[in-house]
């Protein structure tokens, strides 16, 4: 991630084909960008009349497709996908929703860029599909299409070294030209993919948003079959949305201004990629219920807010799941000891372990609440900090486990130091620790300040860690908060972004785990029963696809 170097030159990039890297004519047209601009002028003159009928077009009643026979064909595109690459939550999902759609019927199959980083146990299986140019304004760029299927999901790779053999997926000040080539690219490979045509395709963040408006311009307008294709585009994670200096419209996507603007993509003098898949996809997504309320409100928008409230019609919340064999406590090798729901006595020394391991206190009395997480504004950690004296004189033990801003490290780093053995700050990342965390926790604290899904709540309830979370988002529609008269209830909950709410909320469940046993014992055995598999999500992606090609029909 921190590594901004390039591997290969642009130099480099023009190569040979057993290189998969771009041809020579495409490292003589980035070398020479003093004549880019008359080039790109008289290419715009000479194409304008096609533009205007390819424009007029596209803005016509789009074709009705034929009717079709055998499964929906679906095309997922992601930028990246465990376990080939993966930053964040993006990554999980596309390395696991498109296998759950696969299961229950769907002919999907995944597409994302052919990065360096992808393991050389996956490179090594892959296969050459074909191969061709993508025009990118002035250049023309080598593209590649590599294959492989991995349990039994079939994956295709966009191959271009000189824009994706690099340390790490994000961070360079070309960012917005690799991503328009993906889109691209990947719209270029609708025709070339043999034997496979998709009804829909699947975009995910701003990395694929582009692929939403162009499917629909003068350039992609009218092509074979090209105009029945469906597209969904998901967002997950709205602060990032691909906005970059206006002369990329031209330079970049090869769009007059005026057609930029009809499709979207103009926002003030930028453009504005995830705005233009907002604006032009046939169904949007995001990833919770409640979610899909949230960014219609100015609070939560991320200035996008006019677009989704003008297309609520088409705008649906699915709530994102989590493996249930990846985390099942009865299996986990990362624990010293299993346990279930059907059994849960080892949960105990889970704990006692984990006090042992990071340093609190010995005291199987003391509710351990711990926090799993990235330390950002996003995660309310300054809930916690405005209160943390008062949890830990609570007789509430905490635990910190991330990496983030380092005002937040610091300062769980400083608290833990007095805590005397109250309080632990594991400033560093390490998958087996998270789960022995969640393992020998009784609370899991997520009291965000907005949450477009979470997984952190899911994961705690498969443990046996009931979540204290702010009623936002994804945590809104996963946690069911404990209601004292019919013992219904998976977790606890609050309303309002306020310290004092959460401290009450976890003196209230401390007080629980204290002296009502018993109603502990229901409510952790609900939890780890409650179903967040990727099933459930995928048969409403399903049904959300098949209502999109009935109403095209």
């Amino acid at each position: 991630m921190n590594d901004n170097t390039v591997k290969e030159t642009a130099a480099e990039a023009a190569g040979t084909r057993k290189k998969r890297t771009a041809p020579a004519e495409a490292g003589k047209a980035a070398s020479a960008p003093e004549k880019s601009a008359k080039t790109a002028k008289r290419a715009h003159a000479d194409a304008a009349p096609q533009k205007a009928e390819a424009v007029k077009k596209a803005r016509a009643p789009r074709r009705k497709k034929a009717a079709r026979t055998g499964p929906v064909k679906i095309l997922f595109a992601a930028y990246e996908a465990a376990p080939f690459i993966k930053t964040g939550g993006l990554g999980d999902v596309a390395g696991s929703l498109p296998g759950a759609i696969a299961g229950i019927g769907g002919d999907i199959r995944v597409i994302m860029p052919k990065f360096s980083g992808i393991p050389e146990q996956y490179r090594a299986q892959m296969t050459h599909v074909t191969d061709f140019t993508v025009e990118l304004g002035w250049r023309r760029q080598y593209c590649g299409i590599e294959t492989l299927t991995l349990n039994g999901l079939v994956c295709y790779f966009i191959d271009n070294e000189f824009y994706f053999a690099r340390e790490s997926p994000y961070g360079y000040g070309d960012d917005g030209e690799r991503v328009a080539f993906f889109s691209k690219a990947v719209l270029e490979s609708l025709s070339r993919i043999p034997g496979f045509f998709p009804d829909i395709l699947h975009l995910n963040d701003w990395h694929t948003a582009l692929a939403a408006p162009l499917l629909r311009s003068w350039q992609f307008a009218g092509r074979p079959g090209y105009d029945a294709v469906r597209t969904v585009f998901t967002v997950h994670n709205l602060k990032f949305q691909g906005r970059f200096n206006g002369m990329c419209i031209g330079d970049l996507l090869g769009l007059s201004h005026e057609e930029a603007a009809s499709l979207g993509l103009v926002y003030g003098d930028d453009v504005n990629f995830m705005r233009g898949a907002l604006s032009m996809a046939d169904r949007l997504t995001v990833v919770s219920p409640s979610y899909a309320e949230e960014v219609c409100t100015d609070f939560y928008g991320e200035n996008t807010q006019d677009i989704y409230r003008s297309r609520r019609g088409v705008l649906s919340g699915i709530l994102n799941g989590i493996d249930p064999a990846l985390y099942d406590p009865a299996t986990d090798e990362a624990l010293p000891f299993r346990y279930s729901a059907a059994d849960p006595g080892n949960k105990k020394a889970v704990k006692a372990a984990l006090q042992r391991e990071i340093g609190l206190n010995a005291d199987p009395d003391a509710p351990l609440a711990v926090v799993v997480s990235r330390l950002t504004e996003q995660k309310g950690l300054d809930l916690i900090l405005c209160v943390l004296g008062e949890i830990l004189e609570s007789g509430i033990q905490l635990a910190v486990l991330g990496i983030g801003e380092e005002r937040y490290e610091n300062a769980f780093r400083l608290a833990a130091l007095g805590s005397g053995g109250r309080m632990s700050a594991m400033i560093t990342f390490s998958d087996p620790l998270s789960r022995r965390f969640y393992g020998g926790a009784d609370m899991a604290l997520v009291p965000s300040l907005f949450e477009p899904c979470g997984l952190s709540q899911m994961i705690a309830m498969r443990y046996g860690a009931l979540p204290v979370v702010r009623e936002t988002g994804g945590l809104r529609d996963s946690v069911r908060p404990y209601n004292r008269y019919t013992g219904e209830g998976t977790g606890f909950s609050f309303a309002n972004f306020n310290a004092h709410e959460l401290l009450a909320t976890m003196r209230e469940a401390a007080r629980l785990f204290r002296e009502e046993k018993e109603v502990w014992k229901s409510l952790t055995a609900q939890a780890m029963a409650a179903d967040f598999s990727w099933k459930t999500s995928a048969e409403a992606y399903m049904r959300l696809y098949n209502e999109l090609l009935a109403s095209s029909n």
